[in-house]
């Protein structure tokens, strides 16, 4: 079961890239989303599945996670067919199976219990998503493409060394070497404690590359820039949080080791450095796609920051990135429908989108609202708790510094958007043929429908999830 959650989009990839009919081939990715959403749904109540002689295993942690990417996909999904519609004139052979190649590969990051595999798993999502970046087929979209291999190479390079430095305490400990998370959560109190300080560190550079993080965030702006919207929905909503899932389950190391004040300091500092300089380069943004990717700068900066925290800390972070995910997808979504109206990325070039594409330009005003921590949406809810657990520690200049940067982010992103949606529309976005449909706008609804459930009533289930690995973390819900 836990390798049929794999095989299942890969299969799909297969059949896309067999598929002789462009038209229809577009329908074969939430086929395949649908297919995968039955065995996930079937692992769900399960006891945590295990296959591949333990180096897969689907537990709580990695069920958060699963679920979450699978669900930003099945919207992203949705919304493909309409979008490629209006694409005729590039081939989606290679984007429609990279797209599910891409999907099968989450999959196996969430499900990873060796250490080797989630590596080569996080490699592989990777290089999945550089034909998604080109499809454009433009100068700055390869630009952003080599930029994303680059530096995401050089991120998963250093998480390899990190590794090899993790297997090393083992040796220095004279512990049997072996690279199954369950066997290193083990003999965590054993292991040698300069090198797994060292390996830490190395592994948070080298997947916080992957995530986005300041100052390793370089790629983003340019990659979800020239990225179709859909593809920014999946790395802003996937990718990420996958690489997020790799620091968390090092992190779990550490803790298990006792010996996680480390770890919380340098999450802490690189959380409320990512939240300062996504709030510094937003003023004054010229590109409202890059706006969005210096948001999920932002807010990979809140999900380590919760974690170092750690208590309740740790559930808001957990929460949040469930959070972050539909939201994004609001965004990236809607964002891409202005796109296509406009014909251009520019913020003094967009204006009155309300008018222009009514439902696209009320829905980026809604997900503006919830990507900045507005009630009622989920991110309040999420920040909320984090903040809360700050104070009840005594932290309250933590607390502040993380108020502040958060209203920084709220008047530099708002400034913006603001001006995107009011106003009159130009003449040249009056002669665009781009208008609001179901299929470009059920798929952001629905995502924004979870995110407004999610401020409001956290579902049972999803609550025992987020509180039993929050658990295993030394959280608290």
């Amino acid at each position: 079961m836990a390798l049929a959650l794999v095989l299942v989009p890969l299969a799909f990839a297969l059949l896309a890239a067999l598929y002789p009919d462009g038209a229809r081939r577009p329908w074969i990715v939430p086929a395949g989303a649908v297919a995968q959403g039955f065995v996930l749904l079937a692992t769900m109540h399960a006891p945590p599945v295990e296959g591949a002689f333990g180096w897969l295993r689907l537990d709580d942690l990695g069920k958060l996670v699963l679920g979450l990417t699978w669900s930003v996909f099945f919207v992203s999904a949705l919304y493909a067919p309409a979008y490629l519609r209006q694409r005729r004139d590039r081939d989606n052979r290679v984007f429609t199976a990279c797209l599910l190649a891409f999907d099968a590969m989450l999959a196996l990051i969430a499900e990873a219990h060796h250490l080797g595999l989630m590596w080569v798993a996080l490699e592989a999502a990777t290089l999945a998503g550089a034909p998604l970046l080109y499809f454009n087929r433009n100068q700055r979209s390869l630009e952003a493409t080599w930029k994303y291999l680059v530096v995401g190479s050089v991120g998963v390079a250093l998480a390899l060394f990190g590794s090899l430095f993790l297997a090393y305490s083992e040796l220095q400990a004279s512990l049997p070497s072996s690279l199954l998370f369950e066997d290193l959560l083990r003999v965590a109190p054993l292991l040698s404690k300069p090198w797994l300080h060292a390996a830490f560190v190395i592994l948070f550079i080298g997947y916080g590359t992957k995530m986005g993080l300041a100052p390793m965030h370089t790629w983003k702006p340019d990659a979800y820039g020239e990225a179709p919207g859909l593809v920014g929905a999946l790395m802003a909503g996937g990718l990420t949080n996958c690489a997020f899932l790799a620091i968390v389950r090092f992190f779990g190391i550490t803790h298990a080791a006792g010996d996680d004040a480390f770890a919380r300091r340098l999450l802490i500092s690189a959380g409320l450095l990512s939240m300062g300089v996504a709030g510094a380069f937003m003023v004054r943004q010229r590109d409202y796609k890059r706006l969005l990717a210096y948001s999920s700068v932002e807010h990979m900066g809140i999900l380590v920051f919760g974690l170092g925290i750690g208590g309740a800390g740790v559930f808001g972070a957990l929460l949040h990135m469930v959070n972050n995910g539909f939201t994004k997808a609001v965004l990236f979504l809607s964002a891409a429908n202005i796109h296509r109206a406009f014909g251009t990325k520019n913020v003094e070039e967009v204006s009155g989108a309300l008018r222009r594409v009514p439902a696209s330009g009320a829905l980026l005003l809604a997900g503006f609202f919830a990507v900045t921590g507005s009630p009622p949406f989920g991110p309040f809810l999420s920040e909320f708790t984090i903040i809360s657990s700050a104070f009840s520690q005594g932290r309250y200049g933590l607390a502040a510094t993380f108020l502040v940067l958060l209203v920084i982010v709220f008047v530099a992103m708002g400034t913006v958007v603001v001006n995107l949606v009011q106003g009159e529309p130009s003449s040249r976005a009056s002669s665009t043929s781009f208008r609001d449909e179901p299929g470009t706008i059920a798929p952001i609804l629905l995502a924004l429908a979870v995110v407004v459930m999610l401020g409001v009533w956290v579902p049972s289930p999803l609550r025992r999830l987020i509180g039993a690995a929050a658990a295993g973390l030394g959280g608290a819900s």
